[in-house]
């Protein structure tokens, strides 16, 4: 007869160790974003320490980045944040810093603390672009990965520790969850996670009017850097599932699950005039920076047909393209 205290261990490992699709079944329900148990599993986290967790990491992060500290900046990249926010699954509120960093990379922390690089942002070539990549970060928020990443090795622990009873019932012996520290490298996440990671971001971005295939194309551009330079973009992406393989999997759930919309935003002013302040805050060439200085989103349309320009009352820009946005239906 197998111990107790394995019988428990092997049945929580089982518990957490389910196929994505079992634990996420609704995943693909867009019409009850944010009602659909993402996230939810075995967790020795609440959210209440979640958040407590994310602070505490949050305050290490800002101790030793340099955050940047220009309003105009923090403000437009909190504001797209937080719209993603609202059309997600997350359940718990983010704090957005931009930190100076020429990495083309953003990090969002356990209990909703995200970080945007400034290289994230001069490497886009758009909104949606750029809405894409903090889409992806939002959604291992919303699937609580760090902190079910952090249960799953605390299982490993536990197996070796004895239990004991306590009035009844199963206690553990010498250790407290209330306690566990998380090193920074749980951001680690496996490729299960960023695939979920690419999935939920693809909706959230979608949801919030944005071209889903920008999506696509941030992955093309790593690949093309990844081409130039050879092993670099592997080594900052080791977790990740192979780029050409993001590329078609995001590209099929735009063709069967995104239903088609007549009209997606692409770009806005405001995006451009904030990459040039970027560019010249950081001291970088902005020649190339074109503002259209409509204020207003441009928005592009799946038929695909020549660029108009704003109107006197500066109505959106509308592109046409042909290969549109979304194919499918639910």
């Amino acid at each position: 007869m197998k111990p107790l205290h394995r019988v428990v261990c092997l049945a929580l490992a089982a518990s957490i160790a389910l196929p994505l699709a079992a634990q996420s079944a609704n995943e693909k329900d867009l019409k009850d974003i944010g009602h659909r148990g993402v996230g939810d599993g075995i967790n020795f986290y609440s959210l209440e320490k979640e958040i407590a967790l994310g602070k505490s990491l949050a305050q290490q992060v800002e101790a030793t980045a340099r955050i940047e500290k220009d309003p105009q900046v923090n403000e437009y990249v909190n504001r797209l944040a937080q719209n993603l926010v609202r059309h997600s699954d997350a359940k718990v509120p983010f704090t957005v810093r931009v930190v100076e960093s020429p990495d083309v990379n953003a990090a969002a922390l356990p209990g909703g603390y995200f970080f945007v690089n400034t290289g994230l942002i001069l490497a886009a070539d758009n909104e949606a672009e750029l809405a894409g990549a903090m889409a992806h970060e939002i959604a291992h928020v919303a699937a609580r990965h760090g902190t079910r990443t952090a249960t799953k090795g605390e299982l490993i622990n536990y197996a070796t520790l004895p239990l004991i009873f306590v009035g009844g019932g199963i206690g553990l012996a010498g250790r407290s969850v209330a306690s566990i520290a998380v090193p920074m490298s749980f951001l680690k996440f496996t490729r299960g996670d960023e695939k979920e990671a690419d999935y939920l971001g693809l909706q959230y971005m979608y949801e919030t009017g944005y071209d889903p295939q920008a999506f696509t194309e941030m992955f093309e551009k790593l690949l093309s850097e990844e081409k130039h330079q050879p092993g670099t973009i592997a080594k900052a992406f080791e977790t990740h599932p192979p780029t050409p393989d993001r590329i078609a999997a995001s590209e099929k759930e735009i063709a069967t699950l995104l239903p088609a919309r007549s009209e997606y935003i692409e770009n806005t002013s405001e995006f451009d005039q904030i990459k040039a302040r970027l560019a010249m805050l950081e001291h970088k060439d902005d020649t190339d920076l074109k503002l259209n200085g409509s204020g207003r989103p441009s928005l592009i349309r799946p038929d695909g047909s020549a660029a108009e320009t704003p109107n006197a009352k500066g109505k959106p820009t509308l592109k046409h393209r042909p290969d549109g946005g979304g194919g499918g239906g639910l």
